[in-house]
């Protein structure tokens, strides 16, 4: 039995992506309520030589834009990378939902042999296979990133939960 590229892909990114703007709403009520500087959890991370907060959301963003841009063969969203706000970070977590949504399956479907070559910031390539990028790199990253994101919230006392990070199960 096989599992379409497109379900395997869409719907989970834009389930968690859903899930993690929801989390920053709590985060902003939560720094209101505490009279926090926003900046004080936009700028937090879970150890000294790790990503803070506004980062892990760039790079969740990032991961699914790319892995559904390089499936259906489009240009993802490019972001300036500045994002210095909770409303600026839900932004750009709204922009690739809307990407994503935008996407057909059919655009995405048998992509799983697809040859995709990656290039990394610091200008290294990488060969993927379509399956190989979405499986084995972007949902990886995908995750440990929103994960990271969440934690770096519960862990500066905003009152979240599994259900908060899971969010509701999505059909597109």
């Amino acid at each position: 039995m096989s599992i379409s590229m497109y379900k395997a892909s869409a719907p989970i990114f834009v389930q968690f992506l859903t899930s993690l703007s929801n989390v920053l709403d709590k985060a902003a009520a939560h720094v209101e309520a505490k009279k926090i500087d926003p900046s004080a959890l936009i700028d937090a991370r879970l150890f000294p030589d790790m990503f803070p907060l506004a980062r892990q959301v760039r790079a969740a963003t990032d991961h699914a834009n790319n892995a559904c841009g390089r499936l259906a063969g489009v240009e993802p969203p490019k972001f300036e990378n500045k994002e210095t706000t909770i409303a600026e970070l839900k932004e750009r977590i709204a922009k690739t939902i809307d990407f994503i949504r935008g996407l057909k399956p059919e655009q995405i479907d048998g992509t799983e042999d697809k040859p995709i070559t990656f290039t990394f910031p610091s200008g290294a390539t990488r060969e993927f296979t379509g399956q190989s990028l979405l499986l084995n790199f972007c949902l990886p990253n995908f995750y440990f990133h929103a994960t990271t994101a969440y934690d770096i919230l519960r862990h500066n006392g905003v009152e979240i939960a599994k259900r908060d990070f899971m969010g509701t199960p999505v059909t597109l």
